[in-house]
C-alpha cells in the first residue's frame, strides 16, 4: 500500500536506461487517441504521469485514458475535498473509466490495531467506513482498502484474529448494502503488521463470510513475504477481490525486478479476472522519459495473448 512515507523511499535505476527511451518521449501526449486499451485493466494513480499531464487531476485522468488505461487508483481519496471527489467522479464517468481502491484511512491511528478489540478503535473504524461509503458514491468506487494494523503482543494470536474478524463484520454490514467491498491487504512494510500472508487473509475472509470482505493481493508485498505467487493466488483465488502491482526489489513497474509479470498476467487473465490491477509503485526513472518507459513496460508485460 502506498503510504504517505512511501515515495521518499523510491530510488532511481540507471540513468542510462532512461536515456535510451528519451527519444520516444514525444510520442506520448495528452491528445494522443491512438493507443489501444490493455488486455487487463491496469489502474495508474495521480502523480504517475505528472511530467506529461501537469498537476491538474482532470488533465492527469485524460492523459491516462489517452494512453489506454481504463481505471484510476487513488489511495488518498478520503483526504480530498468533496469538490475534488465529485470532480474525479464526473471525469471518470466522462472518460468511461472505473475507480479502483482508496484507503479506509482512519487517520494516524491506523497503526493502533483492530487486534486490540478496544472499543475506541472499533468505533473509529466503523465511522471511517461510513465516511468511505459517501466518498465511494461520489466516484462510483467498488473497493476500499483495509489494513487491520499492528500486532497487540499482549494478546494471544487467536484472540487478536477474533477481534479483527468481529471488527470486519461491522465494516461489512456497512458496506454490503452499497455494493462496496473492503479488501484486506497483507503487507511487508514491517514485521509489526498483523496481516502479512495470503492464507491468513483467506481464513479471515472466510470467517467474515461477506461479499464485502475480500483480499487485496498485492504482488509486490506477497513476493517479499511468501513468494510462490501463482500457486498461492490459485489457493486463495475465490477470496481475491483486487490485485496490485509492483516489481521486487525496488517497487517499480514490471520488468524492473525479479517477477515474471507476463506469466502472472497470463495466469490472471486465464482465471477470467475482470477486476482492476492497481499500479501501486513508483516510476523507475524520472520525468517524461520515465513515464514513457513505464507505459512501454506495461505494453510489454501485457503481451501474453
Amino acid at each position: 500500500m502506498e503510504r504517505r512515507y512511501f515515495l521518499k523511499n523510491i530510488g532511481f535505476a540507471s540513468v542510462g536506461t532512461a536515456m535510451a527511451v528519451s527519444s520516444t518521449a514525444n510520442a506520448f501526449s495528452r491528445s494522443n487517441k491512438a493507443n489501444p486499451a490493455f488486455n487487463l485493466d491496469y489502474a495508474p494513480h495521480f502523480g504517475m504521469f505528472k511530467a506529461h499531464a501537469g498537476d491538474d487531476l482532470v488533465d492527469q485522468l485524460k492523459f491516462m485514458a489517452d494512453q489506454g488505461f481504463k481505471s484510476l487508483e487513488d489511495n488518498g481519496l478520503l483526504t480530498r475535498s468533496v469538490e475534488d471527489q465529485n470532480k474525479i467522479g464526473r471525469t471518470l464517468e466522462q472518460l468511461g473509466m472505473r475507480m479502483g481502491v482508496f484507503v479506509v484511512d482512519g487517520g494516524d491511528n491506523w497503526k493502533v490495531s483492530l487486534t486490540t478489540g478496544k472499543q475506541e478503535f472499533i468505533e473509529n473504524f466503523v465511522n471511517t467506513c461510513k465516511r468511505s461509503v459517501e466518498a465511494a458514491k461520489r466516484v462510483n468506487a467498488k473497493w476500499a482498502t483495509v489494513v487491520p494494523g499492528f500486532f497487540e503482543r499482549r494478546l494471544p494470536l487467536g484472540i487478536q484474529t477474533g477481534n479483527v474478524i468481529e471488527a470486519l463484520k461491522r465494516g461489512a454490514e456497512i458496506f454490503e448494502p452499497h455494493g462496496l467491498a473492503m479488501v484486506l491487504e497483507p503487507l511487508s512494510d514491517t514485521p509489526e503488521l498483523f496481516l502479512r500472508n495470503s492464507d491468513q487473509s483467506y481464513a479471515i475472509c472466510k470467517a467474515v463470510n461477506s461479499p464485502s470482505c475480500k483480499i487485496l493481493y498485492d504482488i509486490y508485498h506477497m513476493q517479499r513475504n511468501e513468494g510462490n505467487l501463482i500457486p498461492n493466488m490459485e489457493l486463495c483465488w475465490d477470496e481475491i477481490g483486487y490485485i496490485q502491482i509492483g516489481d521486487n526489489p525496488g517497487r517499480k513497474e514490471p520488468g524492473t525486478g525479479e517477477i515474471n509479470y507476463q506469466n502472472l498476467f497470463k495466469f490472471i487473465d486465464n482465471k477470467g479476472f475482470k477486476g482492476i490491477l492497481g499500479m501501486e509503485h513508483g516510476n523507475a526513472f524520472p520525468g517524461k522519459e520515465g513515464e514513457v518507459a513505464l507505459i512501454a513496460a506495461y505494453r510489454k508485460a501485457d503481451q501474453f495473448k
